[in-house]
């Protein structure tokens, strides 16, 4: 067992050495850490790699049943205090039968209910989480009250009360997840406590088979009927942005012409609500496409068209994604050479592209649509070589003179987009820019493939992003924070990046790297109309 009682430090506001307070019937396995002034309540399990401190903020009430898991931090700061179910003052209170997961951190002062599940590397810090919610992978929770019964899907952030508030129900087979969370880990503890004693192992194994039923299919997916979990998480991610969903269908022949009809609007922004409506109109048009729309109300424009079913699926969701976007008839190229339409740099990215064995495609837009973000598809480019891709991107901007065209790269493996650029304006054909061009600024960035980097250099991912976000007419923006800014999400701004060129884009990002390096920096997507933040990830970490 671990050492128990070891007393937090005296320090100038806490004088008194107080030590833990543990039932006799929780498990601490040795590798755990519990100091100061923490009080464990019956049956609960606290695995190894764990650190309860209580030595600034104090005291820790951890309720009946509940489990901590590996590497799961709680500590709280000296000021700020969060009431408990009995009362009283503490710095963190968890309460009955939670579970908090692998590397989860619960900072005080902080808040947790009873028969909440936080997933594994989320973070709770100045909030309270209300009883029964559910919080999946990598979240962050600052300065907000979730409240009773709510969904927080994985990698959100939730730090103003408006998102806390537009948060989706929990749904019964999240219920049984957690459920079937606790039921292992209390076998886990007994089975901790007796596994020297053998004639307390028998009875243990019996008592198991009861979470044998309790297989992943059961709760992996919080599908309704005809949708699968990628497509429910969707939903989820645009409803707790505050977006609006919508749906269209079209047959083979309006497809091909982007012709699309809007099944019955969806008012609600229940998630419940709207998986209803989507499966329904998925049901009423099997046969045809139908696409997922995600619609910024505020901004009247649209931030998702994904094709949700196609002629033939019978699993209730495509798996490519698309934005809605994609054209079954051939180009076929008379395989001629490049008239001048295209810049040397266009060139250059469509040689590079087929040399990394991505297909090529085109979207139209007038100037209308292209305000909305409302592309065509063009035909698709069948072809291998470079001249007839270049033939055939020349075709489709002559066909749409006087029209936004861009330029689409997919990766026909992961079913993505790998590039979206536009290569002609109302005006005419994009000019070559000054800098480098696409396919030497792509050949640049291979040589960081990490998500993240630490030595100033801008990942592939981070391209891409910076390009999808540029192409939809978002600004791009950075911020930095040392480690101890880091932990109080206390973020400086980098220099205003003014440019929509990727050169000069990548360029202020990268001075931003190189100045804080040993430190955290994140790439901000910011919607100039909305006034709001799209996309906020880390690119350089220390």
């Amino acid at each position: 067992m671990a050492a128990r009682s070891v007393a937090a430090p005296p320090t100038p506001w806490s004088k008194n050495l107080a030590e833990p307070k543990i039932h006799d019937t929780a498990y601490v396995h040795s590798f755990s850490n519990i100091i100061g002034d923490v009080r464990l309540g019956p049956n609960v399990l606290v695995a190894p790699g764990t650190s309860i401190r209580a030595d600034e903020g104090t005291p820790f009430h951890i309720g009946e049943g509940t489990n901590i898991q590996d590497g799961v931090v709680i500590h709280g700061l000296e000021q700020g205090r969060v009431e408990g179910d009995d009362g009283d003052s503490y710095s963190v209170w968890v309460g009955k039968n939670s579970s908090l997961t692998h590397m989860a951190l619960i900072h005080g002062p902080a808040y947790v209910g009873d028969q909440c599940f936080i997933g594994f590397r989320s973070t709770v810090f100045n909030a309270r989480v209300g009883n029964g919610c559910i919080v999946m992978m990598h979240v962050l929770i600052q300065d907000v009250e979730i409240p009773p019964g709510k969904y927080v899907p994985s990698g959100a952030v939730i730090t103003n009360q408006q998102q806390a508030d537009r948060l989706p129900d929990v749904q019964d087979s999240d219920v049984k997840f957690a459920t079937h969370v606790i039921g292992i880990n209390d076998a886990l503890r007994k089975g901790y406590r007796c596994a020297d004693d053998i004639a307390c192992v028998k009875p243990l194994r019996d008592e198991l088979t009861k979470y044998s039923d309790m297989t992943p299919s059961n709760y992996s997916t919080h599908s309704s009927g005809q949708l699968n979990s990628q497509l429910v998480d969707s939903i989820r991610n645009l409803l707790t942005q505050g977006y609006s969903v919508g749906a269209e269908y079209a047959d083979a022949r309006r497809f091909r012409t982007g012709s699309w009809r809007t099944c019955g609007p969806i008012s609600s922004t229940r998630e419940a609500d709207v998986i209803a409506a989507l499966s329904a109109c998925m049901a009423d048009h099997q046969g045809e496409y139908v696409r997922l729309i995600g619609i910024d109300t505020k901004a009247k424009r649209r931030v998702l068209e994904e094709i949700v079913q196609r002629p033939g699926d019978t699993n209730g969701g495509s798996s490519y994604q698309s934005n809605g976007k994609s054209a079954p008839a051939p180009y076929h190229s008379s395989g001629s050479v490049s008239s001048g339409k295209l810049s040397a740099e266009t060139v250059a990215q469509v040689r590079s592209l087929l040399a990394q064995g991505y297909k090529v495609g085109t979207e139209y837009a007038d100037a209308r649509r292209f305000r909305t973000s409302s592309w065509h598809s063009g035909p698709a480019l069948q072809v291998r070589s470079e001249s007839e891709a270049v033939a055939g991107l020349e075709s489709v901007m002559s066909q749409h003179q006087g029209e936004y065209v861009r330029l689409i790269g997919i990766d026909p493996k992961a079913k993505r987009r790998v590039v979206e650029e536009i290569i002609q304006r109302p005006d005419g054909p994009v000019a070559q820019s000054s800098g480098t061009t696409a396919a030497t600024a792509t050949a640049s960035y291979k040589a960081a493939p990490a998500a993240t980097s630490s030595n100033g250099q801008l990942s592939q991912k981070v391209v891409e992003q910076i390009r999808n976000l540029l192409s939809q007419g978002y600004k791009i923006g950075t911020e930095h924070a040392d480690a101890r800014r880091f932990r109080t999400g206390s973020w400086h701004s980098c220099a205003p990046i003014a440019s929509t060129r990727e050169s000069e884009v990548f360029s202020a990002l990268e001075t931003c790297m190189v100045e804080h390096s040993g430190e955290y920096v994140r790439l901000i997507g910011i919607d100039s109309k909305a006034k709001r933040r799209v996309l906020e990830e880390i690119i350089q970490r220390p």
